[in-house]
């Protein structure tokens, strides 16, 4: 299990982090200033530390200079957005930079994008019967193989992400059609029953009231 260590003085988005990241699979840490970070960092190991700018004890720059000689992975993550502070941000060895708000959704893909640049992102997701290898891009259920579009690929790689999360249509739309959402819910609403007869997920699939779609996994 990957460990994320999460800096956030902003106690009720770091909590609503952990629980997301957590539910996604993930080993979280959080702790709520600078000083405390930077022990952690002394006496553990982890695989990605999502980091505030603006911290109590140490701000996040002071702390960049403690994480870079250790080689983790670091998204910044700040209500900072201007373009003089991304690029400072990421001159100071930042892999990304995240600006509040963030839906969680987005939160969620640029922590796997950032782990499978790093060589860390998992290549392979169980859910029930259900397999998924990522690096081959095979899917099978029951040992069965599944045969995908790749659209409906698309849409599968999504949710076994984002396990337990409520994901609204338009952010479904944006993330696997990569364009802008124009209101039509059809097209997701569409491939959306394709996956569940295909994977036999009519009930694990399950639609949320005027949100989208949840796929709901046990912990």
């Amino acid at each position: 299990m990957l460990k994320v260590l999460i800096v956030e003085d902003e106690r009720p988005i770091a909590d609503l982090v952990e629980m997301n990241l957590t539910a996604s699979g993930y080993a979280c840490t959080t702790v709520y200033d600078g000083i405390a970070a930077a022990d952690l960092l002394e006496k553990n190991a982890y695989d990605l530390v999502l980091l505030d700018v603006m911290l109590p004890g140490l701000s996040g720059y002071d702390l960049m200079e403690q994480i870079r000689p250790l080689h983790i992975p670091v998204i910044f993550i700040t209500a900072q957005g201007s373009t003089a502070d991304r690029v400072r941000g990421l001159r100071a060895g930042a892999d990304d930079y995240l600006v509040k708000p963030f839906e969680i959704v987005e939160l969620i893909a640029r922590v796997e994008s950032v782990l499978r640049r790093a060589g860390k992102g998992d290549e392979h997701f169980s859910v029930g019967d259900v397999e998924v290898d990522v690096r081959s891009m095979q899917v099978t259920k029951g040992g069965v193989p599944v045969q995908l579009t790749r659209k409906e690929y698309d849409l599968l790689l999504l949710f076994v992400r984002n396990p337990n999360i409520a994901l609204f249509r338009d952010t479904i739309y944006e993330r696997v059609w990569e364009s802008d959402f124009l209101g039509d819910s059809r097209t997701v609403d569409l491939h959306v029953q394709r996956l569940r007869k295909k994977l036999g997920w009519q009930d694990r699939l399950s639609a949320v009231y005027k949100v989208g779609y949840r796929l709901e996994v046990s912990k």
